[in-house]
């Protein structure tokens, strides 16, 4: 005696739910899809609002020699490299340039005996006005953001953006640091 087997016809309540399932799927590919291009095209046709920037203490100018640095850090968590590299009294004796290489983002640090800024992560190199001079950010052409300096009073004051300073002062006195944004 042999057995047929035979196979049983889906059930329409089956065929109804993968078909249901199948089209919601695409119809929620579609709109993910299509958000995507959306929130490009709004981010083209309103580009985001100029950073509000203000002026900060960074230090008391007589405090540095000639070679001296100190890393600050912005209200919104960037760390800037700020040197001086001239005896005149003048803002143009400092540099404040971002101290995140963009190369890999590794922190730049100012080497004063050798007149440059260095990081160490592929040995790149720039110069005291932050251009790249050897190792990937040389190759690449890049240089590192410089920040305007200015002196009031003996005192050097940096401009940078102003949007997260909720809890910076308190921060800066735990610190101990005499540089309020040296920590």
């Amino acid at each position: 005696m042999s057995e047929e087997t035979t196979a049983q016809p889906e059930s329409p309540e089956r065929r109804t739910f993968l078909g249901t399932a199948t089209s919601l799927l695409m119809a929620g590919g579609l709109a993910a899809g299509y958000g995507g291009f959306a929130a490009v095209v709004g981010r083209y046709l309103y580009p985001a609002k100029p950073e509000k920037k203000g002026w900060l203490y960074a230090a008391d100018a007589a405090s540095m020699k000639a070679g001296d640095s100190f890393t600050y850090r912005t209200p919104t968590g960037a760390t800037v490299a700020i040197a001086r590299q001239g005896d005149s009294g003048e803002a143009d004796d400092f540099i404040a340039l971002s101290s995140t290489c963009p190369h890999l983002g590794c922190q730049v640090h100012w080497e004063g005996p050798n007149n440059r800024f260095f990081c160490p992560c592929h040995n790149g190199v720039f110069d005291p006005q932050g251009k790249g001079t050897g190792g990937p950010p040389s190759e690449a052409g890049q240089a590192l953001p410089r920040y305007p300096l200015k002196i009031e009073n003996g005192l050097l004051f940096i401009e940078v953006p102003l949007e997260k300073l909720d809890g910076g002062s308190a921060a800066n006195e735990a610190c101990g640091h005499k540089h309020p944004g040296a920590c």
